[in-house]
């Protein structure tokens, strides 16, 4: 019988049950559990395994560049930052409210570091999140022209809980990376997804990087509409890797 139910649990895809079965049955024959409590306990494997599963494969598809977390941020090299606002933050509640976040500062400082470590908590919290490079996520929203497959790629990133865009700075763009890009941003602003940007650049000179003037307007007033806005003024952080 033993036999039979573990190929029933193989057949199910039971990964989870099949793995601690043998284990679950000794427990059991060695504490005198119930038939209700082995059930309970086979099935909280189960559940814990998809989980633990679920949580991988959301890590794998947000590309994380480094396995950075809050945790290991320097906060003591870097008096810029607020150890207590980014813990607040790590609570995940600006994703509930609909809240952009904006890290600006000069190169080094950590706001990487700082987006990432937030973006992961997301994604072990259960969100979707994704992680692009700007110049990188441009090259692809121009490349998706000539196949025409630009809508299909603004509806994958708009289904993504929290999306990271880093390093938001002086790129090479063309027009229709530029309307890619701005595209992009109405329509996570209109299904409420947050999204964070790292930039090196004030607010003043996203005009110096993004034209028209009237719809890098409109691009700001969405974003900022809902934003939390987090300046780092400190020093360079590169000496110990910290972002």
């Amino acid at each position: 019988m033993k036999k039979k139910i573990e190929q029933l649990l193989i057949d199910l895809k039971f990964k989870g049950m099949v793995k601690t079965f043998d284990e679950q049955l000794a427990l059991a024959e060695k504490n005198g559990l119930s038939v209700y409590e082995v059930i309970y306990n086979l099935l909280a494997e189960e559940l814990r395994f998809r989980q633990e599963r679920s949580m991988t494969y959301r890590l794998q598809i947000a590309r994380l560049p480094w396995d950075w977390t809050l945790n290991s941020f320097p906060f003591d090299l870097q008096p810029g930052v607020r150890k207590s606002r980014m813990m607040t933050l790590s609570g995940l509640d600006f994703i509930n409210r609909r809240e952009n976040i904006v890290f600006h500062g000069k190169t080094g400082v950590g706001k990487t570091g700082l987006a990432v470590g937030i973006l992961r908590q997301a994604i072990i919290a259960g969100y979707r999140g994704r992680f692009y490079n700007v110049q990188d996520l441009l090259d692809q929203l121009y490349a998706s022209l000539a196949d025409r497959s630009t809508p299909k790629l603004l509806n994958a990133l708009c289904r993504y809980d929290l999306l990271l865009l880093d390093e938001l700075g002086y790129l090479t763009l063309k027009k229709e990376q530029m309307n890619a890009f701005f595209k992009l941003m109405k329509e996570r602003y209109e299904a409420g997804r947050p999204t964070i940007i790292t930039t090196n650049l004030q607010p003043e000179q996203w005009y110096s990087l993004l034209e028209p003037k009237d719809m890098v307007d409109a691009l700001l007033d969405r974003l900022n509409h809902r934003c939390i806005n987090v300046h780092i003024d400190g020093p360079s952080l590169r000496k110990t890797d910290a972002g």
